[in-house]
């Protein structure tokens, strides 16, 4: 018998279904190809300017937002490499909050400049190794472009230096009031004498319609945005101590069934009056401990309302377990999977339970002296106001970013110069060393250094300035300033104000900061997802499992079509 060889590569390896596509193909192309586009479509977004996208997902829920990240995660990718870089822009978007955007426009433009490289001859393994070493050696030097530090966190001038830059590239404009709401929540529940335990949960923010943004406020506390079951709606008598319940407020049942045999009408009322007066007598029991509020995480049966009613309690219904959690930390309570009577340990205490109309909503309030200088909360509350639900929406976005870069300000208060006056100056000082080194490997060091200059350039378009001429400025004024000694240097970034005629500005004056650990996580992100995707050379997608998708508009029973 003869043996029958597969014809085409792969025949038979693969079940029916599988593609492949190598670099014979032209698979690194192609991938560098889908991870500049991507790159393209957030890179108009960047900046205190950069233009908002309206974006529809798989539920038809629209976003309008300036803001990378929530880009990102809403877009339904499915190209394996640009999924790359959103996962290093998802990490840092974690873990300090700003720069999302940077990693995809610099680790795009990285890998559009080794394209060219790519063309003219080099291997994809020189470029890596090109690229790594000039990561390298600005993780090394970036320390040198130091301006300035945040000395005192509890100093509201010297955060504000790393907040309000922040929530600019968000929210221009409304970026004083905005950081003075987080500035004054993030004082309420630091601690002086540890601050480096300060949690991004302990802040939340309540959306509230109407009025205008100048009249948002701190709490400090927890705002829940609906009134309290019980009739009575507010204690103000001091402190007050609170329970918290995790299981459902009702008569527990049994795992089996059971029938209960009743020979008469009296039967049945005294079986009714017996459950009665044993709910009577646990709610007797809860208020004879010294509760007055109580926090249902679960459901309340008509019955016990009525009896914690009788016995004047403030009874509030949370769904959300995180909610509960949040409220547990401003109390001082423990969550309780019992009901009955806590124990004193298991007790809170909060100071006020208010409930308020704020706009056309009504909200309860637990909040704790703000007089009393040992009643500390260890949960602050920003009420924001607005008229669109997608404004408030992108406000809360920018709040959420400006909280998170003070984890990374606990780490490390250093400050660089922002408005892309680090750029340049690392791309005058990396091409000098890369002159220096041997063999090819310069050229993907001199492409590393030229991929930097995509920030500036793409502050200057969206500001509306050319380009051109004001990255020509600033790389004059970077090198007039080099023979400048380094306490005397003026620092100059893109003028998105457009006050000077040369499209240029001193960013130390202006107060224009970058975090020097944000900037440093960044570059080695993007330096890595780069390098992650030019490492590949085949791609191997299995069959889909499922079976055929169909579009929205050929599903059966579509609402569109029915309306």
């Amino acid at each position: 018998m003869s043996l029958n060889l597969p014809q085409a590569p792969n025949a038979g390896l693969f079940k029916q279904g599988y593609t492949t596509h190598s670099s014979a193909d032209g698979a690194i192309i192609r991938n560098i190809q889908a991870c500049n586009e991507i790159s393209l479509m957030v890179a108009t977004s960047i900046g205190p300017c950069g233009r908002n996208k309206i974006i529809v997902n798989h539920l038809g829920k629209i976003f309008i937002t300036n803001d990378a990240a929530t880009i990102l995660n809403e877009l339904d990718v499915v190209h394996p490499a640009v999924k790359i870089l959103i996962m290093a822009s998802k990490q840092q978007d974690y873990e300090l909050g700003d720069f999302s955007n940077f990693i995809i426009c610099f680790a795009g433009e990285l890998l559009k400049n080794s394209e060219k490289m790519l063309v003219l001859g080099l291997s994809p393994m020189e470029i890596i190794q090109g690229y790594k070493m000039a990561n390298n050696y600005v993780m090394e030097h970036l320390q040198d472009f130091t301006v300035d530090r945040v000395e005192d966190v509890f100093s509201k001038n010297s955060l504000m230096k790393l907040v309000k830059p922040v929530v600019a590239a968000k929210q221009y404009g409304n970026e004083g009031v905005i950081s003075l709401l987080i500035i004054d929540a993030v004082h309420s529940v630091l601690n002086p004498k540890n601050p480096n335990s300060f949690n991004v949960d302990s802040i939340r923010v309540v959306k509230i319609m109407g009025s205008s943004l100048a009249h948002s406020q701190v709490i400090k506390g927890m705002v829940f945005p609906q009134e309290p079951e019980s009739h009575k709606k507010s204690v103000s008598e001091g402190r007050t101590k609170v329970a918290v319940y995790t299981c459902p407020i009702d008569i527990s049942a049994t795992e089996t069934k059971g029938t209960v045999l009743l020979h008469n009408a009296q039967e049945m009322l005294d079986f009714t009056s017996g459950e009665e007066l044993q709910i009577e007598a646990i709610v007797k029991e809860i208020h004879a401990s010294g509760v007055r509020v109580i926090i249902a995480g679960s459901s309340v049966s008509e019955i016990f309302l009525h009896y914690l009613n009788k016995y004047g309690f403030v009874v509030l219904k949370v769904g959300s377990k995180f909610d509960l959690r949040r409220i547990c930390r401003v109390c001082g309570a423990s969550p309780l999977a019992r009901l009955g009577a806590p124990m004193p340990e298991e007790m809170g205490a909060i100071d006020f339970v208010e409930t308020k109309e704020i706009g056309s909503d009504r909200v309860t309030i637990f909040r704790q002296d703000t007089e009393n200088a040992n009643s500390r909360s260890l949960t602050a509350t920003i009420i924001v106001r607005g008229a669109t639900t997608n404004n408030l929406d992108d406000i809360e976005r920018a709040i959420d970013d400006g909280i998170s870069s003070l984890k990374g300000l606990l780490k490390d208060a250093s400050l660089l110069p922002g408005a892309g006056s680090v750029e340049i100056q690392l791309i005058n000082k990396l091409t000098a060393w890369g002159e220096k080194q041997p063999g090819l490997l310069q050229l993907a060091i001199k492409a590393f250094a030229q991929s930097l200059e995509v920030i500036p350039r793409s502050l200057a378009e969206t500001a509306g300035l050319n380009a051109t001429e004001t990255l020509s400025n600033l790389y004059a004024a970077a090198s007039a300033q080099e023979s400048v000694a380094a306490d005397a240097r003026v620092h100059y970034g893109v003028d998105v104000d457009q006050e000077n005629e040369n499209g240029i500005v001193d960013v130390t004056a202006e107060g224009v900061y970058d975090l020097l650990i944000s900037k440093k996580s960044a570059i080695s992100l993007a330096t890595d997802a780069a390098t992650t995707v030019l490492s590949v050379d085949s791609i191997i997608m299995a069959k889909r499992a499922g079976g055929p998708s169909v579009p929205k508009q050929a599903r059966p029973g579509n609402w569109d079509q029915a309306d």
